[in-house]
């Protein structure tokens, strides 16, 4: 199921139609031509183009001084992206799973995430580390989580994660363009799933800012990334019962658009808040406090969130494990009765 964009098509221009990681390697490639100090790399991702061929074809173009592959060490992948920064280039290092983050932790938290303030702000780091995130492609329990909640309680380091092609393209160039080290997490289930009109003309997605994907007044369904699709089923089903539920998507974790959240949820007085990340310390309960703590007289019902298990990703149970439409709908109808 593809996904709406934020603006108009009127308003794109000309466009083409494309995938959610061909948008990723369009941005990538755009970017490595526009700016010299632009450097692309990570496990296999050179003259292979890298696991899911995010990358294929660019070393070819741009030379391998600029898009190579490195030691299967992600410590030093991203060890190597902060040097790079600091001294002036823009690195995109790509980790080959969100799982395999953990051996470079280190150096997003303590590196990465402090120089600017360390240094004063003499120093920043203005780089980019993707990965591809979540479940949905069997991948089991090393190649199907969902850790953007470990990276959000940085401070200094801004979180991602788009749902559209449109929005995967223009919140990449936005992370290499800016000056503060980005995580961008790629919902590797809608790589190919997501479809979308991208303009022809070059554009950004301000980091921070959530779109919404549907109008409506009776309750607010806010998610983002992999989850999208089903939120948008669910509020498809239940527009056929005469409920109209408005679709947030976020696109950005850190910073998140906390404004675009209340103005929904004091329209509608309900929230369900939709990821597939286990349940306990989701990111989105701290969505879900900001709600109450700014809205508790305008609810009309707890807020519920639907989220993964507090387990590890099962491969057997892949879509049991997942939010589905059903279970988004079903706790749409929770709040609805309550």
């Amino acid at each position: 199921m593809s996904l709406t964009v934020e603006r108009p098509q009127a308003e794109l221009g000309e466009t083409k139609t494309m995938n959610l990681i061909g948008a990723i390697t369009e941005a990538l490639d755009e970017e490595l031509a526009r700016d010299k100090r632009v450097l692309v790399f990570g496990e296999d991702v050179g003259p292979r183009g890298g696991v899911f061929m995010a990358t294929a074809g660019l070393t070819e173009k741009h030379g391998l001084d600029r898009v190579f592959n490195t030691p299967l060490s992600e410590a030093a992948i991203v060890g190597a992206a902060v040097g790079m920064a600091i001294r002036g280039l823009r690195p995109v290092a790509e980790i080959q799973f969100a799982d395999y983050m953990g051996p470079s932790f280190d150096q997003i938290l303590s590196q990465a995430a402090k120089v600017r303030y360390r240094s004063g702000g003499q120093n920043t780091a203005p780089m980019v580390i993707r990965t591809p995130s979540g479940g949905g492609v069997k991948g089991g329990h090393h190649h199907s989580q969902s850790p953007e909640a470990y990276y959000t309680h940085m401070a200094g380091v801004q979180v991602v994660m788009p749902s559209t092609p449109y929005d995967a393209k223009g919140l990449l160039k936005a992370a290499i363009r800016g000056e503060d080290p980005v995580i961008y997490f790629e919902p590797k289930r809608l790589y190919r799933a997501a479809k979308g009109e991208l303009p022809l003309a070059d554009y950004t997605v301000p980091i921070g800012k959530a779109a919404v994907r549907r109008e409506g007044t009776d309750l607010s369904i806010i998610g983002y990334g992999g989850v999208m699709p089903d939120a948008i089923s669910a509020a498809e089903a239940l527009a056929e019962a005469g409920v109209q539920a408005e679709v947030i998507d976020l696109r950005s974790l850190m910073p998140w658009d906390k404004e675009a959240v209340l103005n929904s949820v004091a329209k509608t007085g309900r929230a369900v808040l939709v990821s597939e990340a286990p349940r306990t310390s989701n990111f989105m309960g701290e969505v879900a406090y900001s709600i109450q703590e700014e809205l508790f007289d305008q609810l009309l019902a707890p807020v519920i969130q639907v989220a993964g298990f507090d387990t590890p990703y099962p491969y057997v149970q892949d879509k049991i494990y997942l939010p589905s439409g059903n279970r988004i709908a079903n706790a749409c109808v929770r709040v609805l009765n309550y």
